[in-house]
């Protein structure tokens, strides 16, 4: 059985070059959801040591959402069963076992559609397989993101874009942001763009912060979730007199420094709450450091939605803000 899935694996990515990457455009654009991923693994191996290592990591919780989502959504699926509908999935991984190979990775781009990612780990026996995990699972993971990310940007352009020139005059910056955000405040200082979805919506919120509101005492995180806060007390209202969002007490955010094009940046992932009332949701906040105007650029985007899934939703929201660029 080792040896037939090896032949089926090898022979499906010599078959791509002469037959399923020469078809129609249509017919090599990659498919399925957000965030999904196909495992290419016998039955033994997923439901043993194996499998537990690939769900631990590739299916971890997403950070900063309360109620538990996966990173991804994995689909295991039989060498010996892979067809054409499994072939142009946008991100699968091969696990191959054999007494002949060797711990080893390997990674290729549109090896039967695109886009796609196809990741191959391998190993002799169960040990080095889980070891490959172990080695390999970050870097698969940050490059499924990226390409995660990639494809909706993608998406947002073809369902058309708002006019850039006023994030342009305002801030010094372009956004792809998709027709289907409205502007809900604008103003000199602050704007907030809200998409109606089913059950809630999705928002952005673009404002400016001195350094040293952030930087103040060295003490970040406290300084991100007190200028939350003032913003959305100054901002961010219910229904109700005196309900307010802030930042979710109970639930401490995760703060990463982090890279964002050519500038460095603070990264912000936890949950929001409304003062006074029993709305709450996630956010992710990007706040830039843009040397250029001297001062903190805060890109952030935040979802009401109780009743639905949010992993995806967040993930619309950072590809828009990741879209931004600096004149």
């Amino acid at each position: 059985m080792k040896k037939v899935q090896q032949i089926v694996a090898m022979a499906l990515l010599i078959g791509c070059t002469f037959s399923s990457c020469k078809g129609d455009d249509d017919q090599n654009v990659s498919e399925g959801g957000p965030n999904e991923v196909s495992i290419i693994i016998s039955d033994a191996l997923w439901n043993g040591a194996v499998g537990d290592s690939l769900r631990k990591k590739f299916a971890a919780p997403v950070e900063g959402l309360v109620q538990e989502e996966p990173i991804f959504t994995l689909n295991q699926y039989r060498g010996q069963l892979l067809d054409d509908d499994i072939k142009h999935g946008r991100n699968i991984i091969f696990i191959n076992q054999g007494d002949g190979l060797k711990l080893d990775y390997r990674y290729k781009q549109n090896s039967y559609c695109n886009p796609q990612n196809v990741f191959t780990l391998t190993g002799k026996d169960i040990p080095e397989l889980i070891e490959a995990v172990q080695m390999y699972s970050d870097e698969i993971i940050r490059t499924i993101k990226q390409g995660e990310i990639s494809r909706a940007q993608k998406q947002d352009i073809e369902v058309g874009l708002r006019d850039t020139t006023y994030f342009i005059n305002q801030y010094d910056l372009s956004i792809k942001v998709p027709h289907s955000y409205r502007y809900a405040i604008r103003n000199e200082s602050f704007v907030w763009l809200k998409k109606e979805i089913q059950g809630g919506n999705t928002n952005l919120l673009l404002y400016r912060v001195p350094y040293v509101t952030l930087e103040k005492d060295r003490d970040m995180i406290n300084n991100i979730i007190r200028m939350r806060d003032s913003v959305g007390t100054l901002y961010i209202h219910g229904r109700e007199p005196e309900t307010y969002m802030v930042t979710e007490a109970s639930y401490s955010p995760s703060v990463f420094m982090t890279g964002f094009k050519d500038h460095h940046a603070l990264e912000t992932r936890g949950n929001w709450e409304m003062k006074n009332d029993f709305m709450s949701g996630p956010f992710i906040n990007f706040s830039i450091r843009d040397n250029k105007n001297q001062c903190y650029m805060v890109i952030e985007g935040f979802i009401y939605c109780p009743s639905s899934p949010k992993r995806d939703l967040l993930l619309e929201l950072e590809a828009i803000i990741r879209s931004t660029k600096f004149l």
